[in-house]
């Protein structure tokens, strides 16, 4: 077992101010009345391939919370997590850390990696654990639905044990469909539906983040980024924060 992350002192921050929604899209789709406009509290998802972020400009633009790439499989470190994790709590944003799942690695593994790397601290938002087919992977194994639930368990037990959080599932529909219909009832999940509702790519899903575009654009940053919106109001929103 890897040894453990400092652990932060700092107590959580009072209520954060919520910054309107200003993105733009690159490819913008109209979802009609189920439009995630409609949604209070919107926010996005960085790796490495966005470059060096201006934080406070991006929040500025309603990035009200920020999901960063900490980890892949059992060895992979995404080389700006540090400074984004670093920066976007100086710029004031509620953020959290995400793992990309790898079939060909134990879970075990991967856990312990996600923990050597992503600090355990007060006002952090849930870790993430991001499954699904992903052809562009190293790793190009498709495990049985079976192996998949067994797999992901374990590595979600070992991560709320860790950060006393219940981990957030994040996924696609492809993915969905084959593994997780009926599934994880108790988790919180954020799906990726860039073109429908998440209620009718997924339906009868309860759901806690919607990922509604991968083409968007902003002030603060270069190239594209991902578009998030949270399901629920302002309140709630703080509510949820301020428990999880």
């Amino acid at each position: 077992m890897p040894a453990n992350p400092r652990i932060s002192s700092i107590a959580p921050q009072a209520r954060s101010p919520i910054y309107a929604r200003r993105f733009r899209d690159a490819k913008p789709i109209n979802f009609g009345v189920s439009s995630p406009r409609k949604l209070a509290v919107h926010g996005v998802d960085v790796s490495r391939w966005q470059g060096d972020i201006d934080w406070q400009t991006l929040q500025t633009q309603g990035a009200n919370f920020v999901y960063i790439k900490a980890t892949d499989g059992g060895d992979h470190l995404d080389p700006m997590f540090r400074q984004n994790w670093r920066k976007a709590k100086e710029a004031g944003l509620k953020r959290g850390a995400y793992h990309f799942f790898y079939w060909c690695r134990t879970a075990g593994e991967q856990a312990d990696w996600f923990i050597r790397n992503v600090p355990r601290e007060a006002g952090a938002l849930p870790p993430v654990i991001d499954v699904e087919w992903n052809g562009e992977s190293s790793c190009k194994q498709r495990v049985s639905r079976e192996r998949v639930l067994e797999k992901m368990q374990t590595f979600m037990d070992k991560l709320e044990r860790y950060y006393g959080q219940r981990p957030i599932i994040y996924t696609a529909p492809d993915f969905y469909r084959d593994n997780l219909r009926g599934a994880f009832l108790e988790h919180p999940f954020w799906l990726r539906a860039v073109a429908e509702h998440p209620s009718k790519v997924y339906p009868g899903r309860k759901w806690l983040f919607w990922q509604y575009s991968g083409s968007g654009l902003s002030h603060g940053v270069e190239g594209r980024i991902d578009l998030n919106a949270f399901h629920g109001s302002e309140e709630e929103w703080h509510k949820w924060v301020a428990t999880n």
